[in-house]
């Protein structure tokens, strides 16, 4: 089983490039399971194609530790997918990360992670990389990570700051980065951009996905772009990026730049 965490700014299409990955892969027929790690829970919304799961603090909060079965806090959608979503405080209120920790306790209690699977999938909030949002790191569970960017200059920040974190984790675990998949976002010469960042950080670009309007018209469906449009040139890309995961066997741990040298790196492409 390999367990898998995704992580990248707020906003850049992470949970929607996750959904679509995994649905690309459970068409290649393997089996996955994704759990949410984002208080808003519409880490699964494409998957299940409903608006929110109830969240695993939901149903705590609802019935008890002690009642919680496993088939309340996990559903399954598209091609057989499982789905969880670990959930959190209302904004302002707690530790986000909570959500995650305790997600992540009840599914091993409640034996969620089937050795049946083939995948497991974290899609994590934002850039945070500390406390709770580190858990699928932190404790050993997600050993590839994969950072979703753009050209942009607080994406290519944010995925620096991630690579910290990597650093720091991988000096005491197994934690090692797969590549970056660059989400564009039509800045100028986003590619080589984006190769030249990833070859500072000793990692690769490893895939390139072209901006479609196919898949905002599909999030409007709550779907992927794999089941709502299944014969387009987009949905082929979210299969080549998969089986590149699929197939994936070269990992590193990154050499976060300065932010003096990210600052220069970028200028050199958009000044």
């Amino acid at each position: 089983m390999r367990q898998i965490a995704i992580y990248g700014k707020g906003g850049i299409g992470k949970s929607t490039t996750t959904q679509n990955l995994i649905a690309a892969l459970a068409q290649r027929g393997r089996r996955v399971m994704l759990v949410g790690c984002d208080p808003k829970a519409d880490s699964t919304r494409l998957i299940l194609g409903k608006p929110a799961q109830e969240t695993v603090l939901d149903v705590l909060s609802r019935c008890g530790e002690d009642e919680v079965e496993l088939e309340q806090i996990l559903q399954t959608g598209y091609l057989g997918i499982r789905a969880v979503e670990s959930g959190g405080p209302e904004p302002g209120v707690g530790c986000a990360g909570r959500g995650i920790i305790t997600a992540i306790h009840l599914l091993e209690e409640l034996g969620g992670y089937d050795q049946a699977l083939d995948y497991v999938f974290y899609d994590v909030l934002g850039d945070v990389v500390c406390g709770g949002f580190a858990m699928p790191i932190r404790e050993g569970k997600a050993r590839e990570i994969y950072i979703v960017c753009s050209g942009e200059m607080m994406a290519l920040y944010a995925a620096n700051n991630i690579c910290k974190g990597i650093r720091r984790y991988a000096e005491t675990g197994a934690v090692r980065l797969g590549g970056l998949i660059c989400n564009q976002r039509l800045v100028e010469r986003e590619r080589e951009l984006v190769e030249e960042f990833a070859q500072a950080l000793g990692t690769r670009l490893l895939y390139f996905l072209p901006r479609d309007k196919v898949v905002q018209r599909a999030e409007l469906r709550r779907q992927t772009v794999l089941e709502y449009a299944p014969e387009s040139a987009q949905a082929e890309e979210y299969r080549r990026l998969a089986a590149l995961i699929d197939g994936n066997e070269t990992f590193s741990v990154p050499n976060p730049l300065t932010p003096e040298g990210l600052e220069e790196l970028v200028s050199r492409y958009c000044l």
